[in-house]
């Protein structure tokens, strides 16, 4: 999760965020270089006394001109266009979660199940245990297998939410009485937090999102503790 004064994301959890990062670091190198560039020339015209006729009315210089940035925007949108697609595909996924949004908590069910469901609460600050975030912890996670393709189906009841767990790379719109899909596979074991990222209210700073990665294992014994607690 973030830290205070942290400059750059959150570490990746999840294949897409991973690609997400690359991207970043690939597209700030290439505004770094313009930048650079830019500055240089800025620096140079206001520095020198000297001028050249032939750089003021050049053909050369001005097909380098254009050509140049339509390379550059070429550089930028086939890996662009590429990540967009891979976090649109879904396939064959293990797992379907549908997440609700209300004011102001989050529900969620299996759908893979016959009735597993619940409500997810923020702790509030007085009950907090050692270790436990302000803001952040929830009183129910949803788990998920870890290393496994899962689907989760975002809506809301009542007004625009929106589900979003940085370090996987997820941000999706719930709107009542429409279902958004996205799909996610966490790469390691962890808890990842999230918040409503869409203005829903009084409450909206006080429904947060924690997804926690287990092995498999772990998760059948979860899912039955829970199956038999309802």
């Amino acid at each position: 999760m973030a830290h205070p004064s942290q400059l750059g994301f959150q570490d990746a959890a999840s294949p897409v965020m991973e690609e997400l990062l690359h991207f970043h670091d690939h597209a700030l190198m290439i505004v770094f270089l313009i930048s650079t560039l830019v500055l240089y020339i800025i620096a140079a015209m206001v520095t020198t006394k000297l001028t050249n006729k032939f750089l003021l009315d050049s053909q050369e210089i001005e097909i380098i001109w254009t050509v140049l940035p339509a390379i550059v925007l070429i550089l930028i949108a086939l890996p662009s266009l590429r990540i967009l697609y891979l976090m649109d595909e879904i396939n064959d996924p293990h797992l379907t979660i549908k997440a609700i949004g209300h004011q102001w908590y989050w529900s969620y069910e299996y759908t893979d199940y016959e009735d597993l469901g619940f409500d997810s609460y923020m702790v509030p600050a007085q009950d907090l245990a050692p270790g436990q975030f302000r803001l952040l912890e929830a009183d129910h996670r949803m788990v998920v297998p870890v290393e496994s393709p899962i689907r989760v189906l975002v809506t809301a009841e009542d007004v625009l939410h929106s589900w979003a767990v940085p370090s996987l790379g997820i941000k999706t719109d719930a709107v009542p009485g429409r279902l958004n899909q996205t799909a996610f596979i966490t790469s390691r074991p962890g808890i990842f937090y999230g918040q409503c990222s869409e203005i829903c209210g009084a409450n909206h700073s006080f429904m947060p999102i924690v997804v926690e990665s287990v092995p498999l294992e772990y998760f059948e014994d979860w899912s039955a503790l829970l199956l038999l607690d309802l």
